[in-house]
């Protein structure tokens, strides 16, 4: 069966985006000439712009042309990340350290409020549906590029007695060394994962085109006998690469000769 017209477009351009015929960040041809290219109607063109823009190579937004999606990778080792061992006080918070010791720039649009929690987040948290909590909030860019959004969530009762939760501005040394440093060890979390397509909102605040998926990251904190936070992220699926250490890695990083 001879493969649709729409498909040989969509594999022609794919090639020419893995041979770098079109590096990342290029932009691609106008619908016309591609039209002209392949002798085919505008539709059949579109259909095949879709489709590799459905498999993430090719992004478009507001009305802009398509062009090749450009991926500079920010790593994030979660095993680290939060472990006031691995931190620098002086460097700000988790995010902060993390970027700032891979070379790059971090910067954060910050916002807090008083909100009810989600039922999901309540059962997290061991609060009843709709309690009072608040709501700390982060845009995170590296290198002026929107690359996650972080919602964290800590229930009332935390707030009333660890009041700089509520001040409506970043926390300097960041909110787990300020709640370490008053007796709130925080001392496992809970982690969960799952990947799907964004909302329009988050989209808009990631600067997504189409085709790009979203991991969201929750993390439940707890002290020694309760939990104290949820935090959700939220990573631009084609920026971000999440790394996890498990077990002795002593051998890791050795330059022997490799075992045969």
């Amino acid at each position: 069966m001879n493969t649709p017209l729409y498909l040989q477009v969509a594999d022609a351009l794919r090639a020419e985006i893995n041979d770098r015929t079109f590096p990342p960040g290029a932009g691609l041809p106008s619908e016309r000439e591609f039209m002209d290219r392949f002798n085919a109607s505008r539709n059949t063109v579109r259909n095949g712009l879709k489709k590799l823009a459905g498999e993430g190579l090719i992004t478009s937004s507001q009305g802009r042309s398509y062009r090749v999606v450009e991926r500079q990778v920010f790593t994030l080792n979660t095993s680290r990340f939060e472990n006031l061992q691995f931190s620098n006080p002086e460097a700000g918070d988790s995010y902060d350290n993390e970027v700032l010791q891979a070379g790059r720039e971090p910067r954060q649009e910050f916002r807090v409020q008083l909100v009810e929690l989600p039922e999901e987040v309540a059962e997290r948290l061991g609060v009843e549906p709709r309690s009072s909590a608040v709501l700390r909030y982060c845009l995170r860019y590296v290198d002026d590029t929107p690359w996650s959004t972080q919602a964290t969530y800590y229930p009332k009762w935390l707030v009333d007695d660890h009041p700089r939760l509520a001040e409506p501005r970043d926390i300097e040394e960041g909110t787990t060394r300020y709640l370490a440093s008053r007796g709130i060890d925080q001392i496992g979390t809970l982690n969960e994962a799952e990947v799907r397509m964004p909302s329009p909102v988050e989209s808009r605040e990631l600067d997504m085109g189409t085709g790009v998926p979203v991991l969201i990251w929750t993390r439940t904190a707890y002290a020694s006998d309760h939990p104290v936070r949820c935090t959700i992220s939220t990573f631009h699926g084609n920026l971000n690469r999440l790394t996890w250490e498990q077990g002795d890695l002593n051998a890791l990083g050795q330059t022997e000769e490799p075992l045969r």
